[in-house]
């Protein structure tokens, strides 16, 4: 039974906590967190507000980081000098260099170490990877990415709007989908970029050049309340393949189109994608690897030093 801690109980541990929660061989046993309200409804766990604290009296096998951005290269360096093995909520920090610092101390301590980069295990992007791969539809020609939302005004001492400790759009938003462009892809070179960033709203629009296509991708956090929008399209040969209101289309020639979005509850229809939940995707690969002593393979350094590099000259 694999022992699990977590620090940071803010808005995304409300994604890993139930999937720690709902997997047979992993117990969530600590939770770490300086507001000891954010606590009080797991009344079942034992509950820090210093994390030095958890880690002299825990014995862990995993500590999940879902803490600011600033913090998280620390605070992994921190655990697995410890011998801890740690899952970080993206991204693994703001600074390139952070990434070498991190991994030498996974190796240092021969434990195992991963930054959750959800769309990597996302059942849509996963089927888009997988037809880049096989060219089931030909040659990619062209896409487009779009990530959209609010300005958040709920975080902790708004260090989210704080540039300095969090990134703006670009590490909050704009990650996601260039992460998967850098692991589906590869590296790109950007072609031209444009940024309105003020002080109560940040958006970007940049175009990524991949060689035999390019991407156009915009993010935003709007100073107005504007719904969370992510999709995508990307043109191949043969078809075009859209991720739009959570409908996954595939359109093909003579008017023939493939609906493979995942399908309510007790539907009996054609089911094509797989119920799931991403966020439990990534916990439990995770978990896999530290129980069975599997490298870590999906989430690579050179990707990860690669997406920060880009970040930083936007």
């Amino acid at each position: 039974m694999l022992k699990i801690g977590l620090v940071g109980v803010g808005g995304i541990s409300g994604a890993h906590i139930p999937a720690w929660e709902e997997m047979n061989d992993a117990e969530l046993v600590a939770l770490c967190d300086i507001r000891p309200e954010r606590m009080e409804k797991y009344g079942t766990k034992r509950c820090y507000t210093d994390f030095d604290e958890m880690l002299e009296k825990e014995e862990l096998d995993i500590l999940d980081i879902c803490l600011p951005t600033y913090l998280h290269a620390d605070f992994a360096i921190k655990a697995m000098n410890k011998g801890i093995n740690v899952i970080t909520e993206k991204p693994i920090s703001l600074n390139e260099s952070d990434v070498e610092r991190v991994y030498s101390a996974a190796e240092k301590n021969n434990v195992k170490f991963m930054v959750a980069q959800v769309l990597r295990f996302w059942p849509e992007y996963e089927v888009l990877k997988e037809i880049y791969d096989s060219k089931k539809y030909g040659k990619l020609l062209s896409g487009s990415m779009i990530r959209l939302g609010s300005c958040p005004k709920w975080t902790w001492d708004d260090w989210m709007v704080d540039e300095k400790r969090s990134g703006l759009t670009p590490f909050d938003l704009h990650i996601h989908d260039l992460d998967f462009m850098v692991y589906a892809f590869g590296k790109p070179e950007v072609t031209h970029q444009f940024r309105s960033k003020r002080p109560e709203q940040d958006f970007i629009s940049i175009d990524y050049d991949f060689g035999e296509f390019s991407i156009h991708s915009e993010a935003s956090w709007y100073s107005s309340t504007f719904p969370f929008t992510a999709e995508f399209r990307f043109q191949f040969e043969n078809a075009v393949i859209t991720n739009k209101n959570e409908k996954m289309i595939i359109y093909l020639k003579d008017d023939e189109k493939i609906d493979l979005s995942q399908q309510a509850e007790g539907d009996t229809g054609n089911i094509n994608l797989p119920k799931s939940n991403a966020y439990a995707n990534e916990i439990n690969y995770f978990a896999d690897c530290v129980r069975n002593n599997k490298p870590v393979e999906i989430i690579k350094p050179d990707e990860l030093s690669c997406v920060l590099n880009i970040l930083n000259s936007l």
